[in-house]
C-alpha cells in the first residue's frame, strides 16, 4: 500500500486527531461514510484486531508513511534493545520531515516533506532532500542559504503546527536554525495511541 494521497478530514473523523497529517478541523463529529452517523450512535464492540488496526493507521496516516515503511520501521524497533513500542516512535520522531514539521518549520509532515524534498532544507550544512533522512542527537537543521527557501520557510513560521518546540530540540528563529539535542521523551509526543498495539498488530501477521 503506498503513501496516502487522499481527503485527509476524512481520515481525522474515522481515526481522530493526527496533529501530523492536517491542521483543519472537521465540523462533523461521526465518522465518515453513508451510515457513519447511525454507526457512530450504535455501541457494537470493536474486535481486538480492529483496534490494533486503527492504532496502526493512526501512526502510519500521521507520519505519512506507506506500510511498506511502517513494517520497516517495527522490524527495526524489535531489534533494538529497550521498549519496542518506544523505539518505534523515537525513530519516527528522528526522521528529518517530523523534525521540520516538530521545529515549526512547515504547517503539517507532508509540507516539511515538501520542503525537505524540493532541497530548502540542510543537516550539518549539507543538503538532504530524503524526508526519511534520520537525524541525531548533535545534528543542526538550517534552511538553504538562498532567499526563495528562507521566504518560504519564514512564511510558515507564522502559522506552526504546533504550540510549543519538544524539549529534545532547539530552535533560533533569527537564523532559522536548529538543533537536535537528544531523543525525544513519550511525553512530548503528541499523537493519542498505544504503540505497543502496533507492535502486536505486526507480530500476529
Amino acid at each position: 500500500m503506498s503513501r496516502y494521497i487522499g481527503p485527509k478530514l476524512r481520515v481525522i473523523r474515522r481515526l481522530g486527531n493526527l496533529p501530523g497529517l492536517c491542521r483543519k478541523v472537521s465540523r462533523r463529529a461521526y465518522p465518515p461514510g453513508q451510515h457513519g452517523r447511525q454507526n457512530e450512535q450504535r455501541s457494537r464492540k470493536q474486535s481486538e484486531y480492529a483496534i490494533r488496526l486503527e492504532e496502526k493507521q493512526k501512526l502510519r496516516f500521521n507520519y505519512g508513511l506507506s506500510e511498506k515503511q511502517l513494517l520497516r520501521y517495527v522490524y527495526i524497533a524489535k531489534k533494538t534493545k529497550g521498549s519496542s513500542g518506544l523505539v518505534l516512535l523515537q525513530l519516527l520522531e528522528m526522521r528529518l520531515d517530523n523534525i521540520i514539521f516538530r521545529l515549526g518549520m512547515a504547517p503539517t509532515i507532508p509540507a516539511a516533506r515538501q520542503l525537505v524534498n524540493h532541497g530548502h532544507i540542510c543537516v550539518n550544512d549539507r543538503v538532504v532532500s530524503i524526508g526519511s533522512f534520520q537525524c541525531k542527537p548533535g545534528d543542526i537543521i538550517s534552511v538553504k542559504p538562498k532567499a526563495s527557501s528562507k521566504l518560504l520557510v519564514e512564511k510558515y513560521l507564522d502559522f506552526p503546527g504546533l504550540a510549543n518546540i519538544p524539549s529534545h530540540l532547539e530552535f533560533n528563529k533569527s537564523d532559522l536554525m536548529g538543533k537536535v539535542n537528544s531523543v525525544i521523551e513519550r511525553r512530548w509526543i503528541a499523537l493519542p495511541l498505544n504503540e505497543l498495539l502496533v507492535v502486536e498488530f505486526y507480530s500476529r501477521k
